[in-house]
């Protein structure tokens, strides 16, 4: 028989192993139901609501979920600093590292919402809501975010990280190119999406700074369980997260130097971050000797498809959108399987 788990024994000690993390994820799930419920209820007071759009119920949801995401996930990490998560990696995080990770579960709550929202709009053409059921509907939404959000900070592992920094990439990615004003920027190239005085590029340029701190936050937080039992071992997991915050760095300042502003340096931050990539795939066998053969191959053909799309635009036979595009996806890609493959190889020798 297990032993059964109280309230209070959840609020003493909330992130004490995975089934109080569980339990205290539905506590902050169900204390913003109530509250989100009610401050809704005031706002939509006297009046229905369209689902989508200016003043809608979505809007309104998509808001206070981004608010909640980032409120819940700075409380649970700070929780986390005086209460180390049973588990879970004790590698502290630094304050740009909470507002980084805070900010991208806010923003993918906005967009992720937002989206939803839209969704429904398309299938209930015209449909209005009223006060109660929207006030419902929108408390349900922010709870919903709390606790995933509540679960993913007290969770926080190198494997989450990755789950988080590609889901960030890909909403805030999508979310600029459906918004782009020129409907034709593929033409281009991608960073074309950064270039213009619209939401769209704001959104394309905010991701990739916040992205480029995200790939810092990986760098630090990410490769604190790669085994250092030795000098050798130590000097190797010095390199992989130099390799790691430089491509972060790098990858922000993508975001920072529009390429209509600063060609030179747009450019040099684009390439370099490959550059960094490849040296860092190439020495992975020597900075981490425990890594596996398949992930070393792999490693291997992520870089040699890199050059064959270096060669394809070159002859022609590729425009340059599809090339970063591609690239885009295969460093991030193995970059998300670099963290699992960290992870598991921790769990293995636990």
């Amino acid at each position: 028989m297990t032993d059964r788990l109280s309230l209070t024994s959840v609020l003493r000690h909330p992130l004490a192993n995975a089934r109080s993390r569980e339990s205290a994820a539905l506590l902050v799930s169900a204390a913003t139901l109530i509250i989100g419920s009610c401050v809704a209820l005031l706002a939509f007071w006297g009046r229905t609501m369209p689902i989508s759009g200016p003043g809608s119920i979505g809007q309104f949801a998509a808001i206070g979920a981004a608010i909640t995401a980032i409120v819940v996930f700075v409380a649970a990490r700070s929780l986390a600093r005086v209460q180390p998560a049973a588990g879970v990696s004790h590698a502290r995080m630094r304050w740009f590292d909470i507002a980084a990770l805070a900010i991208a579960h806010g923003i993918i709550a906005l967009l992720g919402w937002i989206a939803i929202a839209d969704i429904v709009e398309r299938s209930f053409v015209g449909a209005e809501v009223f006060t109660f059921a929207g006030a419902v509907l929108a408390g349900a939404a922010m709870a919903c975010t709390a606790y995933l959000v509540a679960l993913s900070a007290a969770n926080m592992s190198p494997g989450m990280l990755s789950v988080v920094l590609m889901l960030f990439l890909v909403v805030g990615t999508f979310a600029s190119m459906l918004s782009a004003s020129d409907d034709q920027w593929w033409k281009l190239h991608l960073s074309s999406l950064g270039v213009t005085d619209d939401v769209s590029a704001l959104t394309f340029n905010v991701t990739l700074i916040i992205a480029g701190v995200i790939v810092t936050t990986v760098a630090h937080f990410g490769t604190a369980s790669i085994p250092a039992h030795s000098a050798r071992a130590a000097r190797g997991r010095r390199i992989v997260r130099l390799k790691l915050t430089v491509m972060g760095v790098l990858l922000a300042g993508v975001g920072l130097f529009p390429v209509d502003r600063f060609l030179a340096l747009h450019n040099l931050c684009a390439t370099g971050m490959v550059v960094v990539f490849v040296a860092m795939v190439i020495g992975l066998r020597r900075t981490v000797p425990g890594t596996a053969q398949v992930f070393l191959t792999l490693g291997y053909v992520f870089v040699a498809s890199i050059v064959v799309l270096a060669v394809f635009f070159a002859t022609g036979y590729y425009t340059l959108t599809a090339v970063e595009l591609v690239a885009f996806l295969i460093i991030f890609t193995w970059l998300l399987l670099f963290l699992r493959n960290i992870e598991g190889a921790t769990e293995a020798v636990a």
